[in-house]
């Protein structure tokens, strides 16, 4: 399991994989080893990629006193 993959508000988690759900239904390539399940719906492979931690996208914080994270 990924470490950083428990920082991610419940909010962000939404985000990653709204996001990734649209890359998905645009025409991205799934990351994941999939046998015959490619018809599946673009928001469960897309919960299924942050699963396995396999979801290249990053979050950036604005932290109080202008601090990023």
């Amino acid at each position: 399991m990924d470490a950083g993959k428990n920082d991610y508000t419940r909010f962000e988690v939404a985000r990653i994989i709204g996001a990734r759900a649209l890359q998905i239904s645009m025409g991205a390539p799934i990351l994941l080893k999939m046998d015959g399940q490619e018809k599946m719906n673009p928001l469960a492979l897309a919960k299924m990629e942050y699963d396995a931690s396999v979801i290249p996208l990053t979050v950036k914080r604005k932290l109080p006193k202008r601090k990023g994270e």
